[in-house]
């Protein structure tokens, strides 16, 4: 999966003037990352996709608002979190369901047996994240997959980074525990 660093040089002053191209470059530079982080809080493609539209139309719609051009994808991200939340709280109001996150494995040769073990275990790995509640999902994909620092992932939901640390530290405690209970 691609990261996307924080401090590489971006056409965000371009893109604030209106350049399509440099939208493009940032379009481009984002639309798989942020598919990524908001497919695993929503478990559904087609409101991924849209979340992603919406999330650059938003982008496009607001850019004026963003004060520090190098925090451009942290402020893309924060988009799409806040349109995931919304859709989550949409969703929430028919069923109580809470959902969110993933974390990398280990990184494994490319040999085919060492690619099926590693996606038996994502697979996994998956499902015991699913048992979070959205709000601990989401700190451990924004900072394990994202690899966006704890700061960054406050800014992006929202909250303080106190709170972001607690539900760090939850949520490695519970994924510890469900491990732990599936083990033989």
């Amino acid at each position: 999966m691609m990261v996307v660093a924080e401090r590489e040089q971006l056409p965000v002053p371009q893109a604030r003037a209106g350049e399509p191209e440099a939208w493009d470059i940032l379009f481009r530079r984002y639309q798989l990352p942020l598919y990524v982080y908001v497919f695993e809080l929503v478990h559904d493609e087609q409101a991924s996709l849209d979340i992603v539209q919406e999330t650059f139309i938003n982008a496009v719609r607001h850019i004026t608002s963003l004060r520090d051009d190098e925090r451009f994808g942290s402020w893309l991200f924060g988009i799409a979190h806040q349109k995931c939340v919304q859709q989550w709280r949409k969703r929430n109001r028919e069923e109580i369901a809470l959902e969110e996150f993933a974390a990398s494995p280990p990184d494994f040769e490319e040999d085919p047996r060492e690619l099926l073990i590693r996606s038996e275990q994502e697979a996994e790995f998956m499902e015991l994240l699913n048992r979070l509640p959205l709000p601990q999902r989401s700190v451990l994909l924004l900072h394990f997959v994202e690899d966006f620092s704890l700061e960054e992932i406050a800014a992006i939901t929202g909250t303080q980074l106190g709170t972001v640390k607690s539900r760090m530290h939850y949520a490695k405690r519970a994924v510890r525990k469900l491990i732990e209970e599936k083990a033989p």
